[in-house]
């Protein structure tokens, strides 16, 4: 995966990425999938994100589990949905950050996790028109 920009102090999680918004490309089989991620609403889950991709973490990991019309998941690096760390190393875990404002419309990434403060490496990408 590759990222670009850096925070932009606006927000509307709907428009276009604009000058200056981190927008990762992740590379697929199926094509490239561009996603923009929102620094100043949940920093922590961003620099989680981007510095897994950036030490290569994510690459070759596959979608393990994709429910059609709800959402695919990947980021399990044992393929199964039982793995995955924080950028803080083996077995940390992340605390939730949650943004008012932000939805999980189609087309959001997400965080997954197994329950409260459980957030690792795992993520998943809406793919319900509503959510």
């Amino acid at each position: 995966m590759a990222t670009s920009g850096c925070a932009n102090a606006t927000f509307d999680q709907f428009s276009g990425p604009q000058a200056g918004d981190t927008v990762v490309t992740m590379q697929t089989s199926e094509g490239d999938i561009k996603i923009r991620l929102f620094d100043e609403l949940t920093p922590e889950m961003v620099t989680n994100f981007t510095t897994l991709a950036k030490e290569g973490y994510y690459d070759g990991l596959l979608f393990h589990r994709v429910i059609d019309g709800f959402m695919i998941q990947g980021g399990d690096p044992n393929g199964n949905g039982t793995g995955g760390h924080s950028y803080k190393g083996a077995g940390t875990k992340l605390d939730d950050e949650i943004a008012p404002g932000l939805t999980h419309a189609r087309g959001a990434i997400s965080m997954a996790n197994s329950g409260p403060d459980t957030n690792g490496s795992q993520f998943f990408i809406v793919q319900s028109d509503a959510a």
